[in-house]
């Protein structure tokens, strides 16, 4: 199966493909196309264009699952989406949409709506925030229109600030007096405040005075400094705020003192790095948008020493779970150099040290670009000094040099051989002649542009996400993705993607090559207009389903994921027909938009050419109403055509990988499941573990040296050497031991997933520690383990409600801290989790297994 993307990192890969990306840029920066070439802006200009106010930001999980079509990313959104945060890293977020449990259980003992906010002032105001849950304050970040300034109104926020002040000045490195509370809701204001001037109204100094006199405050105790996992969360909040609030140039100590402090004993403390970057990701980066925050640095340039040191002398970080940290240091530091003259002239050395220090390719790849990238964007006068003006050859120059021109296509790639060339430029060629005969089209939409395309095409999934946002302008947090926007007489469209060792489905192992490409056509031959018209209709079935449609049929495929789904009749086609980005999980815009276009083409073909004759002339409206007209009149027939397709009517003629895998201890077992459509008999199997080795056996046991996460993939050839291949992952013990797998990468520290642990947990006796989990459609064991630390820790699951001792569907109870419950075929949603603490325990890691 191939892994599918999750929504937030979905809907958000529509504009970014970085959620921070959204909360962070203004509305003018967003509607940008291309980067711009101007020299360095002076410190007004700056200032007018600077990044909001962080949100309370979401990050995404980073999928191979390609983003939806886009036009280019702004210089600002891909220097901001260059800011990453470390894996694994803590933050506060509001809970999932359906979780229920804790924030459930809060809500019925407490309300919490806009209204229980703004009917409060002053003291009874502070009490109510201060005895809410941070998933309750955390909700106000979304506020808007009239509830966000009865909340936010600066007379509201003055009151809170008092009490923040007042927590501060005592703070003991806990949440004991609620500070976490009063933090979060001052910087929700100040985010919502500049998304909705209007409704909320002006802030004035006298707020920026009492913000600075609260973190002053705060700040001036010694408890800020503890390294524990607690301060961590609250720390980062209080540095963000600092941002918020536009104080950046006030705190200049402060930021040296956490970037000094830093070492890798950290690294234990996942919340405390993430309170590290915090300054790094946030304040230092938007803060040279900031005047008051220029003349700082340029009175005191140390800061910029510190950087360039951290970002020299922390190296070895790059390569591992906190490399953000590293590459974060030099972006800050290169987008310093831009901001004035007196600032450049003590910057521009520090920036030339840490590029000369980092080689374009290999472990040093990341801070090299982003390092790179900022100095070129924002002090590009001085990009011969620093040696790298027009990056974007530069980078092609070292990393892509394989290369073909294949008719209007240009193939820029990184290790294809010339044979590997050949075959994709013959693939692409021929998915020409399929795409036409496939829609009918009669050439090109009128005033279309982009009428070559550049294909990008990297090694693996590591170099992808390191070099090819400064190249192409992509986000990378996924497969693959077409940039392009046809109505620019000056945009080169781009699709970039990346190899796949296993991947014996697509050409040279080129992963998701043919749909990618088929968004391109699409955008020329069928839809006019750029990105957002083509989609200012519920039209994401036909975009995103004509391209695995066509990628699966033109290469002879079985789409298995949209034959399993099929049999599940999840979905009415007249809901299918009103898929938005927003409203879709991956799920339901990718096997189930493949299961809708490929009926409409064998069942209604005329309504298909009826529709894209009104998309051709720019009418989404009319190609709307073509489908949407048409109701539930086609629902009854699409859902017995679903149990003809799951029965084996929507497999490839040939050969489809299938199977199945157990796994004991460090052992995995897979069993052939394969099926030969048509003529033709499977002859040979050919597997391959993830770990470097393979088997030619049907049925095959392999056992890791190392415990871990795999992917496993099945090629089988039929006599007449057609091929199929189908990968899965699998998680393996050593020796019978718990399983050792990667941090989880949510970043709401009581969100668990698919193969991933959190270490470090703890409660005291009587007391629970409550975590939950997503599971997706299609899961058919959920392993949940405990291991390692002091203390007993009774394992208790609910699917339904948070678990706990008197309310659990699963349990182990064993004496100590090694727990383990399976559960067999369980539904798609959230399910929960708890440790209970028979006696106090800490340090244990829980594991989920799926």
């Amino acid at each position: 199966m191939r892994l599918r993307t999750p929504l937030s990192t979905l809907t958000a890969g529509v504009i970014a493909g970085v959620a921070t990306v959204v909360s962070l840029l203004p509305a003018t920066a967003i509607a940008s196309s291309g980067p711009s070439t101007a020299a360095k802006p002076s410190a007004a200009a700056a200032s007018a264009a600077a990044p909001k106010p962080a949100g309370l930001a979401t990050f995404g999980a980073d999928s191979d699952r390609f983003a939806p079509p886009a036009a280019p990313l702004s210089s600002a959104q891909l220097s901001q989406a260059a800011m990453g945060e470390p894996v694994g890293a803590a933050a506060v977020q509001a809970p999932p949409q359906k979780k229920a449990g804790l924030a459930a259980a809060a809500a019925a003992a407490q309300s919490c709506t806009a209204a229980d906010f703004t009917t409060r002032t002053g003291a009874d105001l502070v009490a109510f925030v201060e005895s809410s849950t941070t998933d309750c304050v955390s909700t106000l970040f979304d506020l808007t229109g009239t509830p966000a300034g009865g909340v936010f109104k600066q007379s509201q926020m003055l009151p809170v600030e008092a009490a923040f002040k007042s927590r501060a000045a005592a703070y003991t490195g806990d949440n004991a007096n609620s500070i976490l509370q009063l933090v979060l809701f001052l910087r929700a204001g100040y985010y919502v405040q500049s998304n909705n001037a209007g409704a909320v109204g002006s802030y004035d100094a006298s707020l920026t005075a009492a913000s600075k006199a609260g973190m002053d405050a705060f700040f001036a105790g010694t408890r800020w400094k503890d390294v524990t996992d607690v301060n961590g969360n609250i720390l980062k909040q209080v540095l963000i705020f600092t941002d918020s609030a536009n104080l950046q140039g006030s705190y200049l100590g402060v930021y040296k003192q956490v970037l000094t402090a830093y070492d890798n004993s950290y690294n234990a403390v996942p919340s405390m790095v993430s309170a590290v970057n915090a300054p790094l990701r946030y304040a230092l980066w938007r803060g040279s948008w900031n005047p008051d925050f220029v003349k700082a640095v340029g009175a005191d340039p140390s800061i910029a020493t510190v950087l360039a040191d951290f970002a020299i002398n922390h190296q070895d970080l790059l390569g591992g779970p906190n490399a953000a940290l590293d590459v974060n240091a030099g972006n800050d530091l290169s987008r310093m150099a831009g901001t004035s003259a007196t600032v450049e002239a003590a910057v521009k050395p520090l920036v030339k040290r840490v590029i000369d220090a980092s080689p374009i390719v290999g472990r040093t790849g990341p801070l090299y670009v982003g390092t790179a990238y900022q100095a070129n964007q924002y002090d590009a006068a001085n990009c011969s000094y620093y040696n790298v003006c027009n990056l974007p050859a530069k980078l092609i120059a070292a990393v892509l040099p394989n290369q073909l021109v294949c008719d209007n296509r240009t193939l820029q790639t990184q290790a294809l051989s010339a044979a590997e060339l050949a075959a994709v430029c013959t693939s692409l060629r021929g998915e020409d002649t399929f795409f036409h005969n496939l829609v009918k089209d009669n050439g090109p939409v009128p005033n279309q542009y982009d009428k070559t395309v550049t294909f990008g095409i990297f090694a693996n999934k590591t170099d992808y996400t390191t070099y090819s946002w400064a190249i192409y302008g992509n986000s990378t947090d996924n497969g693959g993705q077409t940039v392009m926007d046809p109505t620019d007489p000056n945009n080169q469209a781009v699709t970039v993607m990346y190899q796949k060792s296993w991947n014996l489905n697509d050409t040279a192992r080129v992963w998701n090559l043919n749909h990618e490409y088929t968004h391109y056509l699409d955008g020329i031959y069928d839809m006019k207009g750029n990105f957002g018209a083509q989609t200012s209709v519920p039209n994401i079935w036909w975009v995103e389903g004509v391209a695995e449609y066509e990628s699966y049929t033109y290469r002879g495929a079985t789409d298995t994921d949209a034959m399993t789904e099929a049999g599940k009749h999840t979905y009415k086609l007249s809901t299918i027909f009103q898929n938005t980005y927003g409203n879709s999980d991956s799920t339901r815009v990718y096997p189930w938009g493949y299961l809708a276009v490929r009926y409409m083409f064998e069942k209604h073909p005329a309504d298909v050419q009826a529709m894209l004759a009104r998309f051709r002339v720019g009418d989404y409206q009319g190609g709307y109403a073509v489908y949407n007209n048409v109701g539930t009149g086609y629902d009854a027939d699409f859902d017995a055509w679903l149990t003809s397709c799951n029965a084996g009517a929507c497999y490839a003629p040939g050969p489809t990988a299938l199977f199945t895998t157990s796994v004991n201890g460090g052992t995995v077992s897979g069993t052939d499941k394969s099926v030969q459509t048509g003529a033709g008999q499977i002859t040979a199997w050919n597997w391959t573990f993830g770990d470097g080795t393979s088997s030619n056996l049907r049925n095959p046991s392999h056992t890791y040296a190392v415990a871990g996460t795999y992917t496993v993939a099945l090629t089988v050839t039929d006599n007449t050497g057609r091929i199929a291949t189908t990968p899965t992952s699998v998680t393996v013990l050593t020796g019978g031991g718990p399983v050792t797998v990667p941090t989880c990468t949510e970043a709401r520290t009581d969100a668990m997933g698919q193969n991933c642990s959190r270490p470090n947990r703890a409660a005291t006796a009587g007391n629970s520690d409550y975590l939950y989990v997503y599971l997706p459609a299609g899961t058919t064991t959920l392993k949940v383990s405990t291991s390692g630390g002091t203390g007993t820790a009774f394992l208790y699951y609910n699917a339904n409600t948070w678990a706990s001792p008197t309310a659990f569907t699963a349990s182990s109870t064993n004496p100590g801290s090694t727990q383990s419950i399976t559960v067999t075929n369980p539904t798609a949603g959230y399910r929960y989790l708890s440790l209970y603490a028979s006696t106090d325990f800490s340090g244990v890691t829980v594991s989920t297994q799926f």
